[in-house]
């Protein structure tokens, strides 16, 4: 049974940077799709970023291009979700799943979820 855990939200300044971790365990990383969602208060949940098991291929949202930046190293198990450049409007909670189309980064094709990451951006 696919199982992930998030790691690594916190509150920042804008400006700011942080670096998120889904840990993947209970089947290898190169198996799946795994995406970065976020969700506001009051708000949809939305894809972030999502990359595909096959070649490593990613999908951005407009809204981080640029800013962030998502990787994956199998020989750990894990997916990582750099951001950099945080602005008030990235505060959410940030959740990492599983999945088998990476592209368009929807949750609807996501079916194993985290338990999530808060991130805070605020002066």
């Amino acid at each position: 049974q696919l199982q992930l855990v998030e790691s690594g939200g916190g509150l920042v300044q804008p400006g700011g940077s942080l670096r998120l971790s889904c840990a993947v365990s209970g089947i290898t990383l190169d198996y799946y799709d795994i995406g970065w969602f976020r969700q506001a208060p009051g708000k949809e949940r939305e894809g972030v970023s999502c990359i595909s098991n096959h070649n490593g291929s990613t999908y951005y949202a407009d809204s981080v291009k640029g800013r962030f930046t998502i990787s994956r190293d199998n020989a750990k198990n894990t997916v990582y979700l750099q951001l950099n450049s945080l602005k008030p409007e990235d505060t959410a909670v940030y959740y990492c799943a599983g999945g088998l189309d990476f592209r368009p980064c929807v949750p609807k094709d996501f079916h194993s979820w985290g338990q999530g990451t808060r991130v805070t951006v605020s002066s």
